[in-house]
């Protein structure tokens, strides 16, 4: 048997319109790690190991 209380709480339940898109956040975190990775690669190029 179901909970009233549960019940009404899944029918109060509503969708959070202040969501970034998950594409935007995905490609952003990516081109940051990209960048980060960019900058190791240069920083990295610089130096001369014996």
């Amino acid at each position: 048997m179901l909970n009233p209380y549960v019940v009404a709480l899944a029918a109060e339940e509503h969708v959070n319109e202040n969501v970034p898109n998950e594409w935007l956040v995905g490609g952003v975190t990516l081109a940051i790690l990209l960048a980060m990775l960019l900058a190791l690669l240069i920083f990295g190029a610089g130096r001369e190991h014996s």
